[in-house]
């Protein structure tokens, strides 16, 4: 049977509503972003200065005084670094254990998705927590090492789930081929490996992003300092955590120091971001 004029109207106006909503929202994302960044950028150009971002807090530095931010540059430098590389040794490992030695139909994989699935939706103030908890369980003060333990917690699942969807998208074809030519598991881990590193480098950005940007978590176990810690058992400064104390001053001055952080913070994550992209398509032309 033929349809309709009537119905050829309503499927046609379904598409161009369809369509209407689909750029709507994507104009809306975009102009939400474009906002953000715009806002961070226009109020910190204004205030930073190069001494800022080159020296170390002076005496009074939170009540507008001399000084910059430099501890709290490399103190997130130092905690990000750390954990994003405890948590693709972590990772990459209980991936492929999933995917690889275990079947898909195994009790085990199921609950360890779920259990995954729940943490990667913990916010990061419980962790912060939990590991503080830990932490005077075994008496460790609040320092870098605190800072790192919490992060890398953070960002495992994180890890993990991006990389169990990359790892699931490979084919089966490939695993046979791989066990008919007599690879054993190991040798086809680092077969798939090869496949998914543009995989893993977006899991390694998406756990980052959150990493950077994180202040509940290192509150409670990385502390703050005015100086760049020299040993894993001393505190560290954040740049989230410098950006919150200065908006926390009541002083005016003091304040606009914050855009000044908040805007070398979001030049930190654009630059991430370009060189995860960059490195994504890298590894995509580059498959074998």
């Amino acid at each position: 049977m033929k349809s309709s004029p009537k119905k050829h109207r309503k499927k046609f106006v379904a598409a161009i509503a369809a369509r209407v909503c689909m750029y709507l929202s994507l104009l809306a994302v975009f102009a939400f972003a474009i906002a953000i960044i715009w806002a961070v950028i226009r109020r910190g150009w204004q205030c930073i200065t190069w001494e800022m971002v080159t020296s170390l807090p002076g005496g009074g530095f939170y009540i507008g005084k001399s000084g910059g931010f430099l501890n709290a540059i490399v103190g997130s430098i130092y905690i990000v670094g750390a954990s994003t590389i405890l948590g693709l040794i972590i990772s990459i490992p209980a991936v492929f254990y999933l995917n690889v030695y275990l079947k898909k139909t195994s009790k085990l994989a199921y609950v360890a998705r779920l259990a995954y699935d729940v943490l990667f939706g913990v916010p990061s103030i419980v962790y912060g927590a939990f590991a503080f908890t830990l932490m005077i369980a075994v008496g460790m003060r609040t320092s870098l090492l605190g800072g790192i333990i919490t992060t890398t917690l953070l960002i495992i699942p994180i890890m993990i789930r991006s990389m169990d969807e990359v790892v699931k998208n490979v084919p089966d074809e490939l695993y046979e081929a791989s066990y008919a030519l007599g690879s054993t598991r190991l040798e086809t881990v680092k077969l798939v490996i090869r496949q998914i590193l543009s995989g893993i480098a977006t899991a390694t950005l998406l756990s980052v992003g959150r990493a950077i940007g994180d202040a509940a978590g290192v509150m409670f176990t990385a502390g703050f300092s005015d100086s760049i810690p020299t040993s894993l058992t001393q505190q560290t400064a954040t740049l989230p955590l410098s950006i919150f104390f200065q908006l926390s001053a009541p002083q005016v001055e003091v304040q606009e120091r914050a855009y000044a952080a908040a805007f070398v913070l979001t030049i930190i994550v654009l630059i991430i971001s370009l060189l995860g992209r960059f490195l994504t398509n890298k590894f995509s032309k580059h498959k074998i």
